[in-house]
């Protein structure tokens, strides 16, 4: 056997333990006292295997980011982690089952998180050399489109020959992510005019109508021919059933394949007017994150990985998602970038979330191999 996957198969329990130790220290985005918390888990995680911690990056309204080094050498590999999650606290339980392990946040990405710091874990113990700095970010505020980290990742991607994502692979074929769809926020605010829905309906603007007739212009958008969706998410206004409704406010999210498509999209939010007369739109977000395309930088990495994977035993296979990650922003960057290096499992952002115990060796140990030969 390879003797990496022989020592994460040797370990594998030691490695679910650490997994468990952080899956169960909540950490919700928006709540930075949880991720703080769960953040000084990782912090304790790195100093009992390499003794000493990670940077802290401080930040006010989210939790902190780390940055960890490990290893020297003038090129710079780049690891990318996250540790919010979209789950609040006690919404899940970790629980454990023959294969599946469950809890929130295992799969996207507390398990992907420590079979890295299991990856670099192993290079140390089998002591094998790396002529390459490795620089590990986790940071705090992915699931919210990375408002607070997007600085500091494209600061450390304009040094950085590659970047490792350790999201999790396509469930059920575990296929890395080589090309990700771009993505774009929007919340849409609508002041009307109330009026008594009785006696003077015809004097009030019904917020709620507005956004109804909004929803449907914006979902019309939708064109699976050029790999654009949208969806709204989130509709609220509106008050006693009596009065016509002043106000409203509507969610939106969009996915576009190309930074072309991004830019029409954007344009066309920038220019969104009322349907009727006398309503008023305020439309706040924008972009978050850019596409991340398939090029010959990132053919040749995946065929590398493919290389690495057959070491293993593993036939590896690549695909396009609609899901957008930080590897977002190190590809746009013109870093070499692969995703779904992370724990294998199916369930991201559903109730059933979990990884497989059966494959947490190979994957962490394709990894660990990935950050050795690059």
């Amino acid at each position: 056997m390879d003797e990496i996957k022989a020592y994460m198969t040797e370990n594998q329990e030691l490695i679910l333990e650490d997994i468990k130790y952080i899956v169960e220290s909540a950490s919700p985005t928006n709540d930075k006292q949880l991720v703080d918390e769960c953040g000084q888990r990782i912090q304790t995680l790195f100093e009992k295997y390499f003794s000493y911690r990670a940077a802290e990056i401080t930040e006010q309204k989210y939790g902190n980011h780390l940055r960890f080094e490990y290893g020297d050498g003038e090129e710079k590999l780049l690891i990318l982690s996250h540790f919010d999650t979209v789950w609040d606290k006690d919404e899940l339980t970790y629980k454990e089952g023959e294969n599946r392990i469950y809890g929130p946040g295992i799969l996207d990405m507390k398990g992907g998180l420590v079979q890295a710091i299991w990856a670099l874990k192993a290079c140390k113990d089998l002591t094998i050399q790396l002529d390459k700095k490795i620089v590990f970010l986790c940071t705090s505020d992915e699931e919210v489109g990375s408002p607070s980290s997007k600085k500091l990742i494209n600061n450390e991607a304009k040094t950085s020959s590659y970047a490792l994502v350790t999201e999790p692979p396509v469930a059920g074929t575990g296929a890395l992510k080589t090309e990700r769809k771009g993505s774009a926020r929007y919340h849409i605010n609508i002041v009307g005019k109330a009026a008594h829905s009785g006696n003077h309906h015809e004097d009030g603007i019904s917020a709620i109508k507005e956004a109804a007739e909004q929803i449907i212009y914006l979902e019309s958008l939708t064109d699976y021919e050029k790999g654009t969706t949208v969806n709204v998410g989130v509709v609220e206004g509106g008050g006693p059933l009596n009065v016509v409704a002043d106000s409203a406010s509507i969610g939106v999210d969009f996915r576009m394949e190309t930074t072309e498509e991004q830019k029409r999209i954007e344009h066309i939010m920038e220019e969104l007017t009322p349907q009727a007369e006398g309503a008023t739109l305020e439309v706040q977000g924008g972009i978050m994150r850019p596409p991340m395309h398939r090029d010959e930088t990132t053919e040749k990495m995946f065929e590398h990985a493919e290389k690495v994977a057959k070491e293993l035993d593993m036939e590896l296979e690549e695909a396009s998602v609609g899901g957008g990650s930080d590897g977002n922003f190190t590809a746009n960057m013109g870093v070499p970038t692969l995703d779904g290096l992370g724990a294998a499992g199916t369930g991201i952002h559903a109730r059933n979330e979990h990884i497989l115990k059966n494959q947490i060796p190979e994957r962490a140990a394709l990894l660990c191999k990935l950050i050795c030969s690059l």
